[in-house]
């Protein structure tokens, strides 16, 4: 019970930190393509590939916290769902172009930021283990 209790904290703030983020990011880009989603998607994805991979190999995690990490803050922080609902507006509008482009950003340029995610906290630990 009190892992969930973290989870719950940390999709709270992930959540928020979304909404306000997603909001300033919309308002000054001035589109009309869902660029919040995206900065969001990748952001996120890097931040799970990070903390996941630095959480899974150090001890100095614990099972709340990483709970708090993941699970609550980078599943509340991230937006499939709402990229979901924004690719199947813009095909319901048959604005193909931009529909395509948002997969292709969101899934493509996720997966690169997973794996930087992950790159970065190798680097943390290597440098912690003096390789």
């Amino acid at each position: 019970m009190r892992t969930a209790l973290y989870v719950a904290l940390g999709a709270a703030i992930g959540g928020v930190g979304r909404y306000f983020l997603t909001i300033f990011i919309q308002a000054r880009a001035g589109l009309e393509f869902p660029l919040g989603t995206l900065l969001i998607n990748i952001t996120g994805s890097f931040l799970l590939g990070f903390i996941a991979r630095l959480a899974v190999d150090s001890a100095a995690v614990t099972p709340e916290l990483r709970g708090f990490l993941t699970t609550g803050l980078c599943g509340g922080y991230t937006t499939f769902s709402t990229f979901s609902y924004d690719t199947a507006t813009e095909i319901q509008r048959a604005e193909y172009g931009r529909a395509a482009l948002n997969v292709t950003g969101n899934v493509g340029l996720s997966l690169i930021g997973t794996f930087l995610g992950f790159a970065a906290a190798n680097a943390i630990l290597a440098a912690r283990a003096g390789v």
